[in-house]
């Protein structure tokens, strides 16, 4: 189906949400005709931030708005959802476009396949009536479905379309750049040699999977490496805990601006335990560029100022290779928490592979080589 035509059925002039790879085509569409920087679309931090700015959208308007997102990103909107949409508490209705990963059947990624068979099942105990969106899905279907939710929406309730692989078309895509120089792969591999044989953790999405391949190429092991493959935002929460109780080991966290985004209260937590084994390093390239490269609320920023501002005793920006080897040298000489910056363009390989092992063996050999 053309984005566009579920766009028309929905009839929402107000989109807020998180980029999602099965939603492509309509980031794309929405990103086309009202751009980020506008009152009829907002690409939010997370996905709770998102169902809040459609609440306060509701609130001025009284028009029924529309939040996109992956299923992973369900667990984010659960408390806006239930103690700020609710009907039994301010009853503000809600579309939900909601790409569904992990769809029983349907092949995907370890981090996906518990959530895509739970994600029916959460829309139901929150009271949520959805629809199945699919690559045949007829137009009639699909304004039957939008008729019926009409009725539960102007009552104060929400509803959902869950969108299958494959199920949304734009003969419109867009390509996502910025000026930047350095490739995060070949970063990557500067921050795998100045680690050494120290353990790092690594955020979701492409950067995880390019260190794995890094060390694929180096004929190296697997086990210094945590690839934090789902839940988006943690790497450093992650990465703190691991430096709290293993403060002889220097840990060093691989993050990406998007992720850093998605939960930056943990800036200020991890600078006020300022652990001084910790090496937090933000990949900026201003984008989502896992789920497609749409723009993240983080271009233009300079994240180590933040840093700075949030306690980090030592913060850096680097933007090409020999300052970028300078500054890794000396974060692991330094022996205090320290934040770097890398700017960095968008791309990756076309044949960018996956981790061939399963998420607990993966914990299992990063345990046994941290301990």
């Amino acid at each position: 189906m053309d984005v566009s035509v579920l766009v028309k059925a929905v009839h929402s002039d107000f989109y807020a949400g998180v980029p999602d790879s099965n939603l492509r085509a309509l980031g794309d569409y929405l990103i086309n005709v009202y751009g980020t920087d506008s009152r009829h679309h907002i690409i939010a931090a997370n996905e709770g931030n998102a169902a809040a700015a459609a609440a306060g959208y509701h609130l001025a308007t009284g028009k029924v708005p529309a939040v996109y997102m992956q299923n992973s990103g369900e667990g984010n909107v659960i408390n806006p959802l239930a103690s700020l949409l609710n009907e039994e508490v301010y009853a503000i209705p809600c579309i939900f476009i909601i790409g569904w990963r992990g769809e029983p059947g349907v092949h995907d990624e370890p981090q996906h396949i518990y959530q895509g068979r739970i994600t029916c099942r959460l829309l139901e105990d929150m009271g949520v009536p959805y629809f199945i969106l699919s690559s045949d899905t007829s137009c009639d279907e699909l304004n039957k479905a939008l008729s019926q939710f009409k009725v539960l929406l102007e009552k104060g309730k929400s509803a959902a379309i869950l969108v299958r692989k494959g199920a949304l078309s734009y003969e419109m895509p867009l390509k996502y750049q910025n000026g930047n120089v350095l490739k995060r792969e070949d970063v990557i591999r500067h921050i795998a040699a100045a680690s050494g044989s120290d353990p790092v953790i690594s955020t979701t999405g492409k950067a995880s999977r390019e260190l794995y391949e890094i060390r694929e190429a180096l004929g190296q092991g697997h086990e210094k490496d945590f690839l934090t493959i789902g839940s988006m935002g943690h790497a450093s929460s992650i990465a703190l805990g691991a430096a709290l109780f293993k403060p002889q080991k220097t840990i060093w966290c691989i993050d990406g601006d998007g992720a850093l985004l998605m939960h930056m209260g943990a800036l200020p937590v991890i600078a006020h335990h300022r652990p001084k084994n910790l090496i937090h390093i933000v990949i900026h390239n201003g984008a989502h560029e896992t789920v497609g490269g749409q723009p993240t609320a983080m271009s233009g920023l300079d994240l180590f100022k933040i840093a700075k501002s949030c306690g980090y005793p030592y913060s850096v920006c680097v933007s090409e290779f020999e300052s970028l080897d300078r500054e890794l040298a000396e974060a692991k000489r330094r022996r205090d928490l320290v934040f770097i910056e890398i700017k960095c363009a968008l791309g990756a390989r076309s044949d960018l592979g996956r981790p061939a092992d399963a998420a607990v063996e993966n914990k299992r050999k990063f345990m046994e080589f941290i301990r």
